[in-house]
């Protein structure tokens, strides 16, 4: 079952502007994980923007669990069902110490204080933060506070989490910590995970790869799919993980398909007959 749907989306920033979306269909199936690729400019942030009404299309329809987001008294409704996190986490980040930053959209929202703290509670374990729910958040690294942002977000219970390239702004540890608590919450809650990245180490986690380019999709399928793509993904300004191309470098009858290390070494050894 679809909880996100797209129908013939187009979108522009401004009169005289040419289509940032044009024509855009996708389902994205609840309890899934798709990644959103495509190079600056290609549409994906703003395809983003428009899973939780924080851009209202110029065309076409969007709906999030059945709901237009047109309908403004529907909009509350809609970002509690599709939670959004940013780039920066400290633009999402309000508070001085981290649980009480956890608890504000829960605050907002009018809950009892008794289910704050049980939110509060489950959202940082979900993320690996328990134990710096006292800490300051300006104190912490990069891919912590990013975990912040998205506990924050999780206390909400939204059923969807979007994510507009929340790695972009962190180290390689910071970018590994973020996807493992993106990938645990995907595996072990069912929450749907939509990620916009421009990383495809991120995108090959992912059960689908939509790849963006023009505000139009170029391809759409598994990981496997899209990345043994390789003269596509080139002519669109992208490349395939490191494991797909030291294969297509060895010019032999090997799977382009192979996206693990593991995977890559078994092609390998089958190349050199062992």
């Amino acid at each position: 079952m679809s909880i996100i749907e797209t129908r013939d989306l187009s979108f522009r920033y401004d009169e005289e502007g040419g289509l940032a979306l044009d024509g855009v269909n996708i389902a994205i199936e609840e309890g899934s994980f798709t990644a959103v690729l495509g190079h600056n400019g290609s549409g994906k942030s703003t395809l983003a923007k428009h899973l939780n009404a924080i851009l209202l299309p110029s065309g076409g329809t969007v709906y999030v669990g059945g709901m237009d987001t047109r309908e403004e008294d529907k909009l509350f409704s809609i970002r509690e069902t599709a939670g959004m996190v940013f780039q920066n986490p400290d633009n999402q980040i309000v508070a001085t110490v981290v649980e009480e930053d956890v608890a504000f959209a829960c605050e907002n929202m009018g809950l009892p204080p008794a289910e704050i703290r049980q939110r509060v509670d489950a959202a940082l374990a979900a993320v690996g933060m328990t134990e710096f729910a006292r800490h300051a958040p300006h104190l912490l690294s990069g891919g912590q506070k990013q975990r912040v942002a998205i506990a924050g977000v999780l206390a909400m219970r939204p059923r969807v989490i979007v994510m507009d390239e929340p790695t972009a702004m962190l180290d390689p540890s910071g970018r590994a910590e973020v996807m493992a608590a993106v990938s645990r919450l995907n595996k072990e809650t069912g929450m749907t995970v939509v990620l916009i990245t421009h990383h495809m180490d991120e995108a090959a986690q992912a059960d689908r790869v939509i790849v963006m380019q023009g505000g139009k999709v170029a391809l759409d399928g598994t990981p496997r799919q899209v990345f043994a793509q390789v003269d596509k993904l080139e002519s669109l300004a992208l490349t395939a993980p490191q494991t797909v191309l030291l294969l297509r470098e060895l010019e032999a009858d090997l799977s382009l398909e192979a996206l693990s290390v593991e995977e890559c070494a078994h092609q390998i050894m089958k190349y050199l007959g062992a």
